[in-house]
């Protein structure tokens, strides 16, 4: 769409006029003509598109070395393709946002590998194992995006590995960045007994349109996309998500929700109320990025994701300009979705549409390696299948299994750390990246869900409940804390000795609406609620204890923690 330009500033007169009502100060919202940059981030995308960094890390820096490289490729552009620094080892959390970035880094990166829709071939399993393996010191994990994250990674060996990721259909690019990340997508998109629509082409379409295309390589922070047609992804905590819906009239298509987001200021995404058909979706989707690019807000990054903006207007006003400046046309109206009588769960074996099966396995907090990728997938094709998908929940399965070979498949993935039949602890623990490789992060995350998965399995290995525990390194919400049922968000407490040590804050009974009966909302944060992190199993252990103790029949450990009394939630 065209923006006016900033008028020119008038002379200033010899006889000062009468004071004139001062002008709201601008939010940096280009459609209002607010285009000088207002901040260092701002400044860095206007100097350089930062999808133009790639040439330099080919051409320059993969030549040079980590001391070559211009810091504001550095600290910004790279992340465009996917590129982080990370922390240098031995640095606590006593460091994080007191230290520059120099001082915190190392000179490797993290690499956030795209895997839209969470599907994966067997030969692009087998490339990221390989890559793990060679370049990466066997590190892979599955994020809570679908995503496939390396550490370890030199700029030298960039130039190859997206050789090898790009030569079997993958790709780092806008895998990080004020730009459009990973599309979420179900797992079982396509071979689902209840789907009735798979959405993948519209997912396919949005990627090969507009990833990597600079008309939305600059936005004003990232933007996650969610798209279903099972209520099967955290479809409410993305800016944009489609789920699917049954029209009375026009048959299958999909429900839109816009303006999601978690982090230190939480927003659930709201319905537009808008039915858009199966081949629209990439119109309707590319008319909400332009949106959030020409009206989003960037004058502070912290209001500058597009859930700030859907507040500030709500959603009629949202629709009408979608419709009106974007798309040129009204969207039908439609009905909410029907959500399922309880939660989907794509763990263990579970019948396809075509009589065969797919296996859901369970790593411990999303953390694999290069060997143990590399044995799934030669069991995968031992097995008969060339497909494996990624769930959102740092999960992966195997589909396309025959019935006669599931219980052989799932006895060698439990050979390889890979559970099918897990227990719920195992099943429910979420962890981001944490202190080990993040900047960000304040405590140790992944070793610390592994360590309580450990303890709750011996000491409550036949607990009858699900209880969904994510563990957060900081209070970005990498790992969805604030809609978890225990969510744990990483800082620094006092020890029973006044040490500083490594602790959580705690959140109970959050949750998304992905059943029938199931009222989304964040987490009860009672005040004084912390525990260190030595501490931490033993505080899960008691909670669990006390829920089954003081539980009615068929109630949901949320509903609980809503009537518990404070005391029994220490």
């Amino acid at each position: 769409m065209a923006v006016s330009s900033t008028p020119a500033r008038p002379d200033v007169p010899t006889t000062p006029p009468t004071r004139a009502p001062r002008r709201a100060r601008g939010e940096g919202q280009w459609a209002l003509g607010h285009r000088e940059p207002l901040n260092a981030n701002e400044r860095i995308k206007k100097d350089d598109d930062p999808l133009n960094v790639r040439a330099r890390i080919e051409n320059i820096y993969a030549h040079r070395g980590f001391a070559s490289i211009d810091t504001q490729d550095l600290h910004g552009r790279f992340r465009w393709w996917g590129l982080y620094t990370q922390r240098k080892p031995g640095i606590d959390g006593t460091g994080t946002g007191v230290l520059e970035p120099h001082e915190l880094e190392d000179e490797y990166f993290m690499l956030r590998v795209r895997v839209d829709g969470g599907q994966l071939n067997l030969a692009q399993l087998r490339v990221i194992a390989d890559i793990s393996r060679e370049f990466a010191r066997d590190t892979a994990d599955i994020t809570d995006r679908q995503n496939i994250q390396f550490h370890w990674i030199r700029v030298e060996d960039m130039p190859e590995i997206w050789r090898r990721l790009e030569a079997v259909g993958l790709q780092t690019t806008e895998a990080c960045g004020d730009c459009p990340r990973i599309v979420l997508g179900s797992p079982v998109a396509g071979v689902a007994e209840a789907e009735l629509l798979d959405p993948t082409p519209a997912i396919d379409e949005i990627v090969r349109r507009y990833v990597g295309d600079k008309q939305f390589s600059n936005l004003p922070r990232k933007f996650k996309t969610s798209m279903s047609w099972l209520v099967d992804t955290p479809y409410e905590t993305n800016d944009i998500a489609f789920l699917g819906v049954d029209h009375p009239e026009h048959g299958p298509g999909f429900d839109v929700w816009v303006g999601g987001g978690l982090s230190t200021n939480p927003m659930l995404a709201k319905r537009l109320g808008a039915w858009v058909p199966l081949a629209e979706i990439p119109d309707v989707w590319a008319g909400v990025v332009g949106i959030f690019r020409d009206y989003g807000y960037r004058r502070l990054r912290s209001r500058a994701r597009l859930k700030f903006l859907v507040a500030d207007w709500g959603v009629e006003r949202f629709r009408e300009v979608l419709e009106k400046e974007y798309l040129g046309r009204t969207l039908l109206d439609g009905p909410a979705p029907e959500l399922p009588t309880k939660p989907v769960d794509h763990i263990g074996v579970h019948r396809q549409r075509d009589g065969r099966n797919y296996v859901g396995a369970a790593p411990v907090v999303g953390r694999v390696s290069g060997p143990q990728l590399a044995r799934l997938a030669d069991a995968v094709e031992a097995h008969g299948s060339d497909r494996v998908r990624l769930t959102p929940y740092q999960k992966l399965l195997v589909l396309d299994v025959a019935p006669e070979r599931t219980e052989s498949l799932v006895e060698q993935l439990r050979g390889i750390g890979l559970a099918a039949r897990p227990s719920a602890w195992r099943r429910g623990t979420m962890a981001c990246t944490g202190i080990e490789f993040c900047k960000l992060a304040i405590v140790e995350t992944k070793a610390r869900g592994e360590e309580l998965v450990a303890r709750l399995d011996e000491r409550l290995r036949d607990f009858d409940a699900d209880i969904s525990i994510h563990l957060n390194g900081c209070p970005n919400a990498c790992a969805r804390t604030q809609v978890a049922d225990i969510g744990l968000k990483g800082q620094l407490v006092l020890a029973p000795d006044g040490r500083r040590v490594e602790g959580f804050q705690v959140h109970l009974g959050g949750g998304l609406g992905m059943a029938q009966g199931q009222t989304a909302g964040f987490g009860r944060k009672l005040r004084g609620l912390k525990t260190t992190a030595e501490e931490l199993p033993e505080y899960v252990e008691r909670l669990a204890r006390r829920y089954l103790a003081g539980r009615t029949a068929g109630e949901t450990f949320a509903n609980w923690v809503i009537r518990a009394d404070e005391e029994e939630l220490r």
